[in-house]
Formats: C-alpha cells, sequence, structure tokens
C-alpha cells in the first residue's frame, strides 16, 4: 500500500470535487436548481479533504526522512 499514491488520489478527488462546485456555482445566474448554501458547504468539505491528503504526503515524506536517517546512522 502506497500512501503516495492514496494521497495523490484524493488530492484529485478533491480537485475535481471543487471544480465541479465551482463550475456550478458559476453558471448559478442561469441555472436556478443550484444551491448556493450546498456549493459553498461542497467547496469547504473539498477544501478539507485537499487538506487532509496534503497533510498524508507530508507525514509520508517525514516518515521516509526518518528511515533514511536511520539507514545512514
Amino acid at each position: 500500500m502506497d500512501p503516495l499514491s492514496i494521497a495523490r488520489g484524493g488530492l484529485m478527488a478533491a480537485s475535481a470535487r471543487f471544480e465541479a462546485s465551482a463550475e456550478r456555482t458559476a453558471r448559478m445566474g442561469a441555472d436556478a436548481s443550484v444551491d448556493p448554501a450546498s456549493e459553498a458547504v461542497t467547496q469547504i468539505e473539498a477544501k478539507t479533504q485537499f487538506s487532509a491528503n496534503l497533510g498524508v504526503i507530508h507525514i509520508a515524506e517525514a516518515m521516509w526522512r526518518s528511515l533514511l536517517d536511520i539507514q545512514t546512522t
């Protein structure tokens, strides 16, 4: 199980989710069925999902760095 691949997939999913919501928000004037409150929540959730996956990447990088430090000593 590769945490970087999983996190990358999560980043891409969060980005796609945010972009889709942003497109719906941009069409809000032409499409009366768009709920601005729902789209705001979706965008905040996508931002949080993106941040969480970025955190996984940072932790994985720190773990690899620690492992390499242990092996060189």
